[in-house]
């Protein structure tokens, strides 16, 4: 059987808007179960806006990422727990913490119901 380079292409394109259409549809359906989690802290966005600082708004409601390296926690080494920078509720145990050598914080591990994870 041999294959054209037009039907070798239009299967490709084909292929790769099916896997798109997948991948978009596994994120709104996990955007969607997230939504429908209850937390211990709940505020409007107004409410979280003027708690928060323009940077901790935009990386932990935003989900927005700072730069790499600049977080005071990369040289943290005291045992202890992590906690949110908006609600303070605990995250991470120190015992759980590596140097990743990706300039962030980083746990192998979260405290038990602490953090709800997004693909």
């Amino acid at each position: 059987m041999n294959i054209t380079r037009r039907q070798w292409l239009v299967t490709g394109g084909l292929t790769v808007l099916a896997l798109a259409a997948l991948k978009t549809r596994g994120i709104g359906a996990a955007a969607e179960a997230a939504q429908d989690e209850t937390f211990l802290i709940g505020h409007s966005e107004a409410e979280w806006r003027r708690l928060l600082t323009p940077e901790q708004f935009a990386v932990l409601r935003q989900e927005a990422t700072e730069r790499p390296f600049t977080s005071p926690l990369n040289a943290e080494h005291r045992r202890g727990t992590f906690a949110c920078a908006g609600c303070g509720q605990p995250l991470f145990s120190s015992a759980t913490k590596f140097d990743s050598g990706t300039g962030w914080p980083s746990f192998y591990q979260p405290l038990p119901q602490a953090v709800l994870e997004q693909p």
